[in-house]
């Protein structure tokens, strides 16, 4: 696919190359995100750490991510995207030597205070995943920004074809973690994800970045910031903090719930795979689709099917049944993310890299204060409410140490990983009635939350219909400019359909 406008100092092959390197460094946030998945088990069987405690380290991450998009999309106007990569590059590494030093101090520790060795452990998880999240932060700053600026006139159909590196990524670590798991300690496994990292660190070399469409235009940096007092972005900065809540937190979550459900973290994770890859495939058509309804068109259908994929998966009993709201789900949270990206890039070109870095850091940082953390809560929350109710002297004996809390909420004694993980990983015959009780009430508390969590998606369609009746009252949706104009290169088809009356 030709793009008319292109930047004059990029070659194609300049510009595949950088394509693919965006796309595999967001390929290794996906790898080590699918790995982390799949060992919070492993976490909580070998430091103790309840569900609350491992959505902490996962929003930890997610946090890190937030926080540093932000910042690095003021560092890539300023310092340009070469650069930023470098510094990627060296906090991923980083992280991977935080990561793998929670076992080494937790056993230096462990026979002189044991709960002086969980805290060692669950700070050097939770920084180690905060730097992973730094690194990917830095790379999605630089990535998304550098895409809209290679393909000025289709960035949601290339900004889709970047992040389909997601999900490739989540089918690789997944893979790792399926055929690893219960063979390989969970610190070789979370060591794969430098192989994707070194991948992008090569593919960057000697390539030539082109500056962002705004600022080789010569918009100022506080231009570019007076762009966030549109009300316009700011519902869709709203919007996307949903997205994070409900895609990235519940991804956190998946293939763990999954694989308690169907009695096996093995199958949870091919699960997992699955829908990671169906969730790669298509992302590649996203362009076809936009070409036939707009791109807010297609976010309240997403927004819609998300509803409802997460109301099935939370009612789902059977490995079919499973595998069909699964497969719901995916088809509503595939275009959310990048399509988000696509129109805040189309409607505020004169934001640059800055509201692009917006959007990214609403996402993440609801994902980690909020969606990691809130939907552990939730699973808490439930399943020790259902122990307690169903086997009060059972729930004594399994209930953690100590409480969580989430934002308002009560404080909740969720149950042990370390005595309930191994629960999860018998058979049901092997289960000792005790143990069956509590195998009930965890399924039970993953089961509610993917139905409290449902919420979210069904607040997004509201916000997406309410964006499709204000474009159709101000003449339809149309990508602009740096100048303020609509975008010449839109095609004719395109453009009816979006100004028409289909969404």
């Amino acid at each position: 696919m030709n793009d008319t406008t292109i930047p004059t100092d990029q070659t194609d092959a300049n510009r595949r190359w950088l394509l693919a390197a965006g796309f595999v460094a967001i390929a290794a946030a996906g790898v080590g995100f699918a790995i982390r998945g799949g060992i919070l088990s492993d976490w909580g069987t070998q430091f103790g750490f309840t569900q609350t405690d491992l959505g902490l380290i996962t929003g930890g991450g997610l946090v890190g991510f937030g926080m540093v998009v932000m910042i690095g999309a003021f560092l890539a106007e300023a310092l340009g995207y070469g650069r930023l990569m470098v510094f990627a590059l060296l906090c991923h590494l980083l992280s991977a030597a935080l990561t793998l030093a929670a076992t080494p101090l937790y056993d230096a520790r462990v026979g002189v205070d044991p709960i002086a060795a969980r805290n060692i452990a669950y700070q050097c998880l939770y920084w180690g995943m905060f730097l992973f999240a730094v690194g990917n932060g830095i790379a999605e700053a630089v990535v998304n920004p550098l895409t809209a600026a290679l393909y000025p006139s289709q960035k949601t159909h290339y900004l889709n074809i970047l992040h389909a590196g997601w999900p490739a990524g989540l089918v690789l670590g997944g893979l790792a973690s399926a055929l690893m798991a219960g063979k390989v300690r969970w610190e070789a496994q979370i060591s794969l994800f430098l192989i994707p990292v070194l991948a992008y660190g090569l593919l960057c070399i000697g390539r030539r970045f082109p500056r962002s469409e705004a600022r080789a235009k010569g918009v100022s940096l506080t231009r570019m910031l007076v762009e966030f007092a549109s009300p316009l972005l700011l519902v869709l900065l709203l919007a996307q903090a949903l997205v994070g809540y409900v895609e990235l937190g519940t991804d956190s979550w998946i293939s763990n719930i999954t694989g308690n459900i169907l009695a096996s973290s093995r199958q949870g994770l091919f699960l997992f795979v699955y829908v990671s890859l169906l969730m790669t495939a298509l992302r590649f058509f996203a362009g076809p689709i936009i070409h036939r309804i707009s791109p807010i068109g297609l976010l309240f259908v997403s927004a819609c099917l998300g509803a409802i994929g997460l109301t099935l998966l939370g009612m789902a009993g059977s490995a079919l049944a499973l595998v069909g709201a699964a497969t719901v789900y995916t088809l509503g949270k595939t275009f959310l993310w990048p399509t988000m990206l696509g129109v805040v890039a189309d409607r505020f070109p004169r934001g640059g890299a800055i509201v692009i870095g917006a959007v990214g850091a609403a996402g993440a940082l609801s994902a980690g204060l909020l969606g990691g953390p809130g939907i552990g809560y939730q699973q808490d929350r439930f399943a020790s409410a259902e122990l307690r109710a169903t086997a009060p002297q059972v729930h004594e004996a399994y209930q953690a140490p100590t409480a969580n809390s989430f934002l308002f909420f009560d404080e909740v004694r969720g149950l042990d990983g370390a005595k309930v993980n191994p629960i999860r990983k018998k058979t049901a015959a092997e289960r000792a009635p005790d143990e069956r009780a509590v195998h009930d009430a965890d399924l039970h508390g993953g089961r509610m939350a993917l139905r409290v969590t449902a919420i979210v998606p069904a607040l997004m369609a509201v916000i997406y219909l309410g964006l499709l009746l204000y474009f159709k009252m101000t003449g339809g949706y149309r990508a602009l400019t740096v100048e303020g104009e609509p975008d010449p290169s839109i095609t004719k088809a395109a453009d009816q359909v979006a100004v028409g009356g289909e969404l």
